[in-house]
C-alpha cells in the first residue's frame, strides 16, 4: 500500500492532522479493544458530536513523549542492524485508503533493505493481571495499532519496545521486552482489520451511528 507524506509545521498542526481520519490509537476502538475509548465514542468524535479528551498533560503521557527519544536511541544501540529513522511531526496518509493514517514512532530498514515499523510503549505495572498482558503478547490495543501502521505504510515488519515499569515494595524496576511481527504471519489479520476499518469509515462518512461494542471481560 503506497502512502503520501504530509509534513506539519509545528505539534499544533499535527495534532489537527490526526483528527481527519483513522489513527493508530483509534483502530482499537474500532473493534472494541481499547480500553479507554469505546467504538461509539470514537465515532461521536470523528463526526464531530464529541470533543477528544486532551490528556497531554496527564503524567503517564508526558511520561511517554520525553521518554520516547532516549528509548528510540537505545534501540539503535541494542539493534545497531537497523537503520533507524525518525522524522517529528510526519504523517502518513494511505493513497488507497485515505482516510487511513499513521504516525510512527520509528522508521527501520534491515539488513536486506527490508522496511519495517518501530512502535515504542511504556507502561506501568500495578497488578499481576496487567503482567499477563505482556506474557509472550502484545496487549490487543496496541497489537490493532501495529496492524494498522501495517495496512497504511505496506512495511514488511514492524518491531514494538516495550518499557515496562513497576514498584515491588519500594523498589521501582523497568523491564524492556522486544515483540517482533512479520507481515506474512499476520494477513488474516490484516485483512480484518481493513474491512473493519472500511466499514466504520462509512459509518463515519454516512452518520450512521454503530452498534457499541462491548469488551470482553
Amino acid at each position: 500500500m503506497s502512502y503520501t507524506i504530509i509534513e506539519n509545521a509545528d505539534h499544533a498542526a499535527w495534532l489537527k492532522s490526526r483528527t481527519l481520519g483513522i489513527g493508530g490509537s483509534d483502530a482499537a476502538a474500532i473493534l472494541g479493544l481499547n480500553p479507554y475509548k469505546s467504538n461509539v465514542e470514537l465515532f461521536e468524535e470523528k463526526t464531530g458530536k464529541r470533543m477528544p479528551e486532551d490528556i497531554s498533560d496527564k503524567p503517564y503521557v508526558k511520561y511517554g513523549t520525553e521518554a520516547e527519544p532516549l528509548i528510540r536511541r537505545l534501540f539503535s544501540l541494542d539493534y545497531p542492524e537497523y537503520k533507524v529513522l525518525y522524522h517529528e511531526n510526519r504523517i502518513l496518509r494511505s493513497v488507497e485508503h485515505p482516510f487511513m493514517q499513521a504516525s510512527l514512532d520509528g522508521e527501520l530498514t534491515d539488513q536486506e533493505g527490508r522496511k519495517g515499523i518501530l512502535e515504542i510503549k511504556t507502561t506501568n505495572i500495578m497488578n499481576s493481571a496487567q503482567w499477563g498482558k505482556w506474557d509472550g503478547r502484545i496487549p490487543d490495543n496496541y497489537y490493532i495499532q501495529v496492524l494498522h501502521y501495517l495496512l497504511v505504510t505496506g512495511y514488511q515488519f514492524a518491531v514494538l519496545r516495550a518499557h515496562i515499569r513497576s514498584d515491588w515494595e519500594g523498589d521501582r524496576r523497568t523491564a524492556v521486552r522486544h515483540y517482533f511481527i512479520e507481515r506474512s504471519d499476520v494477513e488474516e489479520d490484516l485483512a480484518m482489520l481493513l474491512q473493519e476499518e472500511k466499514k466504520f469509515w462509512q459509518q463515519v462518512t454516512h452518520n450512521i451511528r454503530p452498534g457499541r461494542i462491548l469488551p470482553e471481560i
